[in-house]
């Protein structure tokens, strides 16, 4: 009994790290943060340094999500996205990869 017991556990471990479902459309009014930078092909920030900043649009949810919380944690140190992220609720980041990820508006 104790096997299945600690499968369980770990299962719900793995679970995506996020709970909320994003909502793409609520995301509109959220997403001006990132357009500047991201939604700009071939876009370089100076600051800290010269950084090619990648195109979000398309990415998975999961991924942005992901980073979000990683950049809002400190764990990545980009200084420019660590402020952004610190501003966000876990709905807000769920809505803003709704918005860039998958089939949203803005992947097309």
């Amino acid at each position: 009994m104790r096997i299945p017991l600690t499968l369980l556990i770990l299962g719900a471990l793995s679970l995506p790290a996020y709970a909320q479902s994003g909502n793409a459309d609520a995301a509109k009014g959220k997403v001006s943060m990132c357009i500047g930078c991201h939604g700009i092909s071939m876009y370089k920030t100076a600051f800290p340094e010269v950084y090619s900043v990648p195109m979000i649009a398309g990415q998975s949810p999961e991924y942005i999500v992901k980073a979000l919380q990683a950049y809002r944690a400190g764990d990545r140190s980009h200084p420019t996205m660590r402020g952004i992220a610190k501003g966000l609720s876990d709905q807000d980041m769920a809505d803003v990869a709704a918005y860039y990820g998958g089939t949203g508006k803005a992947a097309k």
